[in-house]
């Protein structure tokens, strides 16, 4: 079986928790990042690990290293919107995708393509 993908709309899941994150956007993003690396052998509710993690960065925050290992960081040249619904599309239908996102315009892009949507309560955070 394919282990199955969380993509993790970066941007959406940080501005989803008003902690002051605007005044460091990339140290935000490294903090999802490195909060994000449990999921990968715990997975989600109704999803069991092992699965994939991927974090799509935009903005001030494309600058953050990648991981040693474990998840995936993936840097939008533009919108991180247009690289998740991209990434969604690229494997459709070759694994199960779980999309974690509050955004309802990017759910109705990416569902088009099979994707499962999940707000970002579904991730830690922290």
């Amino acid at each position: 079986m394919t282990v199955p993908l969380v993509i993790v709309d970066g941007a959406n899941v940080v501005g989803s928790v008003p902690d002051g994150w605007w005044r460091d956007r990339a140290g935000a993003a490294v903090r999802l990042r490195d909060a994000l690396a449990p999921v990968l052998a715990a997975g989600l509710p109704d999803l069991p690990g092992p699965v994939a993690v991927t974090l799509v960065v935009e903005g001030q925050a494309r600058g953050i290293p990648a991981a040693e290992e474990g998840v995936e960081v993936v840097r939008a040249n533009g919108s991180g919107d247009d690289t998740i619904v991209d990434l969604v599309r690229a494997r459709a239908g070759t694994r199960r995708i779980v999309v974690i996102t509050a955004d309802r315009g990017l759910r109705d892009r990416v569902t088009v393509f099979g994707a499962e949507v999940r707000g970002p309560s579904s991730v830690p955070r922290r």
